[in-house]
């Protein structure tokens, strides 16, 4: 068990986190499905962008996947979510089409928001997901309203709103921690702690990097989560949304995770050693992890593993067709969507 795990157990009460509290044998093969989509869909974004079929920025969840399906898992279908611009994978978490989703990345009219939002921006009302922003801190006061917005209208939802350990820092962040403090709204504040900004490390960018506190002078509650079990973000995820489901105001998760790609595929990555990263995927890898554990509880065989890895490549093959084969959004998209008449 990582450090980070203890810590956040230490602060939970409890000694161990026992998986079969949090899922039954079909709930866990969901997840693990989940988190083996997203990976694939992200390997092959990255053969996309590199044959140049995605333009722009795309910024990868690879290593990550832990995070957003054990929160998403914890969540009720009145929830709403939003997040910054590593976005791919929480759009997959919500069941959102990998079709659309990888359409959006090409620019094709079949993509979520049409093939005007790329990569950054796209998102779906139907499932209750508002958005990534490439504004960095730009959606945790979009967050905040949201919870806003389930408190006013007592549907008993909660809102999460994601952010990686960079946006911790922006001033922004305070004024909604104040206000859904202030208002006890009912939102979960996700720190995405990737251990890495833009090429710079938290150490070296943030005079303190315990992110978990940065609620307290707000009375915000927060934990410290080891972001590469599933099983400890389920457990962490099940406290935050209990407390403000309950109407004790919000909750903050300090989420220690690690991306193994660059910051976005235009960064090489150099400021890390290759030692550091092999080092994560072959001791802390979050799928690995739930792999061994279907196999040692017997929940699947090696068989059905390799059925369900040829499965999911066809899915991800078939998305990737989609957004190839689509066709262009039409010159008359460039007014759409562009004003609201009050």
């Amino acid at each position: 068990m990582s450090k980070a795990q203890e810590k956040s157990l230490s602060q939970s009460g409890n000694l161990a986190v026992d998986p079969e509290k949090y899922y039954n044998k079909e709930q866990l093969v969901k997840a693990y499905t989940q988190m083996l989509l997203i990976r694939r869909f992200e390997e092959k974004a990255a053969q996309l962008y590199g044959m140049g079929l995605i333009g722009g920025f795309c910024h990868l969840y690879i290593g990550q996947e832990a995070v957003v399906v054990g929160i998403q898992s914890a969540m009720q279908p009145q929830d709403t979510v939003v997040t910054s611009y590593r976005d791919h994978g929480h759009m997959l978490a919500c069941d959102m089409d990998p079709r659309g989703v990888m359409a959006e990345l090409t620019g094709r009219e079949g993509g979520y928001s049409r093939g005007k939002g790329g990569s950054m921006h796209m998102f779906s009302r139907e499932k209750n997901f508002f958005g990534g922003h490439g504004i960095v801190g730009a959606q945790i006061p979009i967050g905040a309203g949201m919870a806003f917005a389930h408190k006013y209208k007592d549907d008993k939802g909660v809102s999460v709103s994601y952010m990686g350990d960079g946006a911790c820092n922006q001033g922004q962040v305070y004024e909604a921690f104040n206000m859904a403090a202030l208002w006890k709204l009912p939102a979960i504040f996700v720190i995405e702690d990737n251990q890495y900004g833009m090429g710079t490390s938290t150490k070296r960018a943030s005079a303190s990097t315990e992110f978990w506190r940065r609620g307290e002078p707000w009375d915000i509650p927060g934990r410290v989560v080891d972001g590469m079990n599933l099983f400890a973000v389920r457990e962490a995820a099940e406290w935050a949304v209990d407390h403000a489901r309950s109407g004790k105001g919000p909750a903050l998760l300090h989420i220690k995770t690690y991306r193994y790609r660059g910051h976005s595929m235009s960064d090489p990555a150099k400021y890390r050693s290759k030692d550091e990263v092999e080092q994560m995927r072959n001791e802390h890898d979050p799928i690995d992890q739930i792999q061994t554990y279907l196999l040692t509880k017997k929940i699947m065989t090696e068989d059905e593993l390799k059925a369900l890895e040829k499965e999911i490549k066809a899915r991800v093959n078939d998305a990737a067709e989609f957004a190839q084969t689509s066709p262009e959004p039409q010159e008359s998209e460039l007014y759409t969507d562009i004003l609201i008449e009050g």
